[in-house]
């Protein structure tokens, strides 16, 4: 194993040693080739599991404005300033006891994880709701390395809980990972406050139907930005982009710096270089970079939001003395991951169309308006004619194994971005000749634009297809399919 660096970044959020986090398990393999889902670690033969660590939801102090503006009153997950990030080795489990020590209810869903649907953490369809007072136990064993977001989902009530802070990361490592110097978690959120550094009141309906909460400070890892990344020259980083934020979808730029991307949503790609140096960054989107250091100490470069004039996120120096490069390679790709099919089948593919409609109308006469919204507030969005509740039947069902493709046309006035539970897909070509070269679980379509998805079926249980701006998802903005 490599020897820590001493100059290496503090883990934002880190709370368990590895050895208190996790107990050793194996993802469970379900059809040659494959291990589409996985189960709860099993114990070994005459030993009881090991006892699940706690992991307390509850309000805190955060400063989000310079004095001297008083602290914001947030929720927090394991009471730390930054959002946890939990890491595990691939192969190894999950044992988590959530208290919820607010006074909402909610769950926690593991965006992007393969799970076992019971863990999936939707309140009010894979589980009840966690109670203010009350716990839940999550049990499970990732099947697939990668990075993965902690966010809040309970139908009817997401928005205040990740807006008032609740969200985190889950980063299970590969057995080889690539060599790198460090490898940085970097977790996006935004916060809306009013002039005081209050957090302004939730349940807004005029937000859910239009481009939803929007905040007015923007943190990375907890802290306000640009956050001050450093490492010794010529060090090669591993950055970890993961977007928690409630709505806010932005593009993001590397100035100054030579990024490769490496996994889209968790997942391992071929190493490719960003076009324009710009990648887009939607809510539940998460990205691994590749990149060095300049050999010399100084300032590296620049992660920009193209919000604006441009809003930097984090910047880059070179500190220190220089990593010594002799016989490292050039940047390179992850592994793939063995546990996914090498090609999906459309011939006998199972095939919807889904149509989103519901919410505003932005005004084209008047750039940044709408026009109100008159309807229920809480069945502001559809897909086929209807809002998501807890006891409508699945949208379809199909057997294990079987592939779909979802044809998925976007009738509102903004641009909608999808998260597909319990599985992942690729974007399919808009001839149906082929795909895009990685797997996804989040899509963005654009209004008035059409995207199909294909995916095997190959986890039990119902799953969620969910809007990814959670105002949207409390106000009907998903639906669900049933895997038997």
């Amino acid at each position: 194993m490599r020897k820590p660096d001493p100059t290496a970044l503090p883990e934002p959020g880190h709370l368990f040693s590895r050895r208190a986090l996790v107990a050793g398990g194996a993802a469970l393999a379900l059809m040659p080739g494959a291990a589409p889902a996985q189960a709860p670690a099993p114990a070994s033969p005459g030993k009881a599991p090991p006892e699940p660590k706690p992991l307390k939801a509850a309000p805190a102090q955060l400063r989000l404005k310079p004095e001297p503006a008083p602290e914001t009153a947030v929720w927090r997950l394991g009471g730390d300033a930054a959002p946890p990030i939990l890491r595990l080795k691939l192969g190894e489990a999950v044992r988590l006891r959530v208290e919820n020590g607010t006074d909402k209810p909610f769950s926690l869903h593991w965006h992007g994880v393969r799970i076992v649907n019971a863990m999936d953490g939707v309140g009010g369809v894979t589980q009840p709701p966690i109670m203010p007072g009350g716990s839940f136990t999550y049990d499970f064993t990732p099947p697939d390395a990668g990075s993965f977001l902690i966010r809040t989902l309970v139908v009817g009530g997401s928005s205040e809980p990740s807006g008032r802070g609740i969200a985190g990361m889950l980063i299970v490592e590969e057995p080889s990972p690539p060599p790198v110097d460090q490898d940085v978690a970097l977790l996006l959120q935004d916060w809306r406050l009013d002039e005081a550094g209050t957090l302004q009141p939730f349940g807004q309906v005029a937000f859910a139907a239009a481009a939803g909460r929007l905040g007015s400070v923007v943190t990375l890892n907890g802290r306000p930005i640009p956050l001050t990344l450093e490492a010794r020259p010529g060090s090669r980083l591993r950055l970890r982009l993961a977007n928690a934020c409630n709505a806010r979808a932005l593009r993001i730029r590397f100035d100054g710096l030579k990024a490769y991307v490496a996994a889209v949503d968790g997942q391992p790609t071929d190493t490719f270089e960003p076009l324009k140096a710009t990648l887009p960054f939607a809510p539940g989107t998460r990205y691994d970079l590749l990149l060095d250091l300049p050999p010399q100490a100084g300032p590296a470069g620049t992660i920009t939001a193209l919000i604006g004039q441009g809003l930097p996120l984090a910047t880059l120096a070179a500190a220190g003395e220089p990593v010594t490069q002799a016989g490292r390679g050039a940047i390179g790709s992850i592994p793939e991951n063995k546990r996914l099919p090498a090609e999906i089948r459309l011939q006998s593919a199972l095939r919807r169309e889904l149509v989103l409609s519901g919410g505003v109308r932005p005004d084209k006469t008047k750039p940044g308006s709408e026009t109100p919204y008159q309807g229920d507030p809480a069945k502001v969005w559809q897909i086929n004619g209807a809002s998501g509740a807890m006891g409508a039947a699945p949208l379809f069902s199909v057997k294990r194994g079987q592939v779909v493709v979802l044809a998925i046309r976007n009738d509102t006035g903004f641009i909608q971005s999808l998260h597909l539970h319990g599985h992942v897909f690729r974007l399919l070509h808009q001839l149906d000749d082929g795909w895009e070269p990685y797997w996804l679980d989040t899509v963005q379509i654009p209004e008035g634009r059409n995207a199909q998805i294909a995916f095997v079926a190959d986890n039990p249980g119902r799953w969620l297809l969910s809007a990814t701006v959670l105002e949207r998802f409390d106000t009907g903005l998903w639906t669900s399919f049933e895997v038997t």
